[in-house]
Order: structure tokens, then sequence, then C-alpha cells
């Protein structure tokens, strides 16, 4: 009898003439898609593989079926849905790119949410929920070619109903971390339930996805500041929750990542594969990549034709001492400046956290920085880290010199100075993160030859309530503006560098997805969202669509 598929498949990374498919089975086996195969290897009990698929024609759609030891595990026989595809990449296509962040796992029935919550709506509808459904009434070619997903893909610290009840059977949840998640064996759970869902898994498993972690993929303000890592490190279970969140993130998000060469160069990967059983080998790297930033990079770039996504990693690899802090370290800043060089039609920069906010709110977290570090005195000091936990004051513009290191990046390339030929038509940087959508253009002068956009995404699912919802709004006004540029000047905090200004009224709260058109040097965003009291086959509606190029 062969194994069981216990989760996937996840259709990873697609280019021109090759692709991924991850899963992870109920016992070793071995494990084929389109002739290609490959083995699984294990960790703490667990099965996993990435099946590598080469020599496959550009442009081109293949119906594929997962096997596991010879015997047909997906799809599932008198399956409802369609049958899954890979669709290669075509040199000269264009590219649907869906995007979104910040999707919690409750249920998809009315009241959408945990017994006993007070919000009368819950969690509403799920956004990428009601993007597959509508695809699969939809052909292939009105489908989106890519998935981003910007962080928080599942939540360690507000975890779904049966990631609860599991915590629950194995532990006592009146000690430790309580109701959140505790180690690997709970992350597991985590994301068996954030994916298991037949809807959602069709989805994953024929539209390829590109992922990036943001906090509560690990825990609510990972990795704000030094003080903060100081505080979780004195926990006695927060050995085994950060090493837990690096192992599940390596297994279940960052490999798929990856294309079938950087796999084959992946000396870690390597590694694993050939230990079988690798799980002191993961440990060992999960305690290194928390404690040593140096040396692991998370940030990533794939390329669609000759559109180039450039992923960074805002979480990991924060340098965070006081007077040296800075969003992304200095060797992978350095690889990422260089896949920043070339010759795009459009470049987009993926980051879970937004570069350009609310002005008021830059202007707040810009303070509170240079607060934190001194500027005001010791005591301001700790009431300024206070505050910097207590209202997550930890974006970029946290980062003064990292997000002006990042603003140079965009108005050299903007300007021509990284291209050969024709700077790209559109240079977007795609964020989650704040729970509201909204898309921001900066202005960098008349050196820049591009338009410099910010698209953010979020939530696909966790809406704001309405005291956040205000706050947000508020830091977009005039008032909360002028409240920060007067905080800034008595902190002795320079002003941006350039300005920015958002292109409508006001953001949106609700749960939503965003999807990027690319044609040529052509580019059109547009935002859509669910509604609270759409009838039990979730629609998704338009709310704003805009030419970029």
């Amino acid at each position: 009898m062969a194994p069981e598929l216990i989760l996937g498949p996840l259709l990873r990374y697609t280019g021109e003439s090759d692709a991924t498919v991850w899963v992870e089975t109920g016992a070793a086996c071995e494990v084929e898609v389109l002739d290609h195969r490959a083995r699984t290897f294990e960790m703490e009990g667990h099965h996993y593989a990435l099946v590598r698929i080469t020599d496959l024609e550009p442009g081109e759609t293949f119906e594929y079926a997962v096997t596991l030891d010879g015997e047909k595990a997906w799809p599932e026989e008198d399956s409802r849905f369609p049958p899954p595809v890979i669709r290669t990449v075509a040199p000269e296509s264009s590219l649907t790119l869906s995007f979104g962040s910040c999707r919690i796992s409750m249920p998809h029935e009315p009241p959408y949410t945990l017994p006993g919550d007070a919000s009368s709506d819950g969690y509403e509808r799920d956004a990428l929920y009601a993007l597959a459904l509508r695809m699969m009434r939809e052909p292939h070619d009105t489908w989106p070619d890519a998935l981003l997903l910007l962080g928080d893909q599942v939540y360690a610290d507000e975890v779904s109903p049966g990631t609860r009840d599991f915590i629950r059977s194995r532990r006592d949840p009146d000690t430790g971390p309580g109701e959140t998640v505790a180690d690997f064996e709970e992350y597991t759970r985590l994301y068996w339930d954030s994916w298991k869902d037949p809807v959602v898994r069709w989805l994953l498993s024929t539209v390829p996805s590109a992922m990036i972690f943001d906090d509560h993929d690990v825990h609510d303000d990972w990795n704000t500041s030094e003080a903060w890592v100081r505080q979780m490190r004195k926990k006695w279970w927060w050995e085994e929750r950060i090493v837990g969140a690096f192992m599940s993130y390596w297994i279940y998000q960052h490999l798929g990542n990856l294309s079938p060469r950087e796999l084959a160069e992946d000396d870690l990967f390597g590694k694993v594969h050939e230990a079988g059983d690798a799980t002191r080998i993961l440990r060992e790297f999960a305690h290194r990549a928390d404690r040593e930033v140096a040396g692991t990079r998370w940030s990533y770039h794939r390329d669609f034709g000759n559109v180039r996504l450039l992923m960074l990693d805002s979480r990991a690899g924060r340098v965070l001492e006081e007077g040296q802090r800075s969003m992304i370290d200095a060797e992978e800043w350095t690889w990422i400046e260089e896949k920043a060089n070339g010759d795009f039609d459009h470049l987009l920069f993926g980051t879970s956290l937004p570069l350009l906010m609310a002005p008021g709110l830059h202007r707040l977290e810009a303070w509170n920085e240079a607060v934190c570090a001194g500027a005001w005195g010791g005591p301001a000091a700790k009431a300024g880290e206070f505050l910097r936990q207590l209202i997550d004051l930890e974006h970029w513009s946290a980062f003064h010199d990292s997000f002006e290191a990042l603003a140079n990046l965009l108005r050299t390339v903007a300007s021509g100075e990284r291209s050969d030929g024709e700077p790209p038509a559109s240079i977007v940087v795609l964020s989650g993160d704040v729970h509201h959508g909204y898309l921001a253009e900066a202005d960098f002068g008349d050196d820049a030859k591009t338009p410099v956009y910010q698209a953010v995404c979020s939530p696909m699912r966790n809406p704001l309530g309405l005291p956040e919802r205000l706050a947000m709004r508020f830091g977009w006004s005039g008032l909360a503006k002028r409240i920060g540029m007067a905080l800034t000047r008595l902190a002795g905090v320079e002003e941006p560098s350039f300005r920015w200004h958002m292109k409508h009224e006001a953001p949106w709260f609700d749960n939503q997805v965003c999807t990027l058109r690319l044609e040529g040097r052509g580019a059109t965003l547009e935002f859509e969202k669910t509604r609270p009291d759409d009838p039990e086959d979730p629609q998704l509606h338009d709310v704003f669509r805009y030419r970029l190029a």
C-alpha cells in the first residue's frame, strides 16, 4: 500500500523550462511528477519531497499527477476540481501576478470565527479562497501566472481551531507559550490547517507560489529590536519555538522559492537529502540562523520573461544593535543591489513590510528610533522602547539608514543607472503586513525616468477592528504629518530625501487580493475585496484599478 499524501502538492517554482512540486507524505517513499522522481527526506518523523522537473517546453501547459511509490495519490478520484497543471513561462509573454499577505486560518462557514469571538463578522470571507473559486469557473488563460504570499502565511501566535485542539491534546496550555505554537510538531499542524482546505489546496497545486515570512509566522513583533530579542530569549520555551519556526519555514516555504538550479547548488539541501533523517542538521541550522545573521540569506529572486521579482527578507536578516540598526545585513544587501542591475521591462521588489507608509506613521517610527537610540536621554529611551513594542514601530521607517538605502536603490534604477538600455517601464514595491491596502507613488524628481510605486495588499483574511482603522486613516492626514514632522525635528531626525503620496482618497480595510498585470512595457494594478455579507459562494469585488505604465 502506497504512503498517504498528507499535504500538497504545492506547485512552487515555474520557469521557462523547469518547475518544482512540493509534498508532505505519511512515510518515506519515492515521489513522481511528470516522469521526474525524488526520494523523501525525514524531519522529526515527518516526510517531505521537492520534485525538480526539467526539460519542459516554454509557454506550455502540462497536466500532472503525483504518484507515491508508483501509485497515484493526486488528483483524487472523482475530484470536483479542474486538473492541476504546470504552465511554463514564455519568454515574451505577459505576466499576471496576484499577491497579498496576512491570512489567518479560520472556518469558511458562518460566523467565520472562533466560538466566543465578540466580533459579529469574525474574520469575514477569505480573499484567497474567493480567488480560487473564481478560477475554478474560468479558463487557464484568465488565471494568475503566479501567487505572491508576502508574509503571515500562518499565525503562530493566533492559532487555528485545529491547532489549538492539537496543542491541548499534547501539553498543558496553561504553561509555557499557552495556546500558541511551541515547537516544530505544532508548526506542522499549523501549516496543515492553513493549506488543507480542498479549495485552497487545489489553488496551491496549480498556481506557482513565492513566499516570504513576516512576524506572525514566528511571533508578533519578531525582531523588533535588540531589547525585544533579549526579553524573548529569557523565556524558557522560546528556544524550541524559534528553532521550530526556522525549520518549518525552510521546509514549508523557503525551499519552494528556489529554482531547480539553485536547489542543486544549495549545500544545506544536499546535506538534508544525503542524511535521510535531517533532524539534527536542520535543528543546528535553525539555531544558527536565529543567532547569526551573516551567512544566511532568505532573500531571493524570480524572473518571468523580462520581468524580475526581487524578494527582500525584512525580518530574519535584521541587525538590531542600537547605532548599527539595519533591516538587512551588509552581505545580503550587496546581493540585492547586484540583482537590481539589468535591462528589465518591469522590476518588482517584494518585502513584507511597506517601504512607503502613511507620512504621519513614517515620522512617528523615525522619531521613535532616534529616541530609543538616546536622542532624548536614557529614561526617554526606555519609554521609547516600551512604545516601540506596544504599537509595532518597526517598519522600514524605523530603520532610517535602510529606508534611505532602499530608496536610493529605487532612485538609481528609475534613473537608468543600473540598465545598459532603457530603465524599466515601472518599478513596484509589493508589500503587506499593515492590514490595509493602498497604492502610493514616489516622487524622486526629474532624475527618475520611471514611475516608482508602493502597492500594499493586506489582509487576505484578518481585518482590523475600528480603533486600528481610525488610527491608520489618521496617519495619512495632514495633521498627522505635521505632528510627525515636529517630533522628528525635536529628535534631530532628517526628513526623508523624497516625497510620496497615495493615488486615491483613502486606504481599504477589507479582506483583499491585488493583481498586477504586465504586458510588454504596460502595467495595470487591480485591487479586489470580499464582502462579509456574500452568499456561501464568496465573490471578489472591484475596488480600484490603475494603469502604472
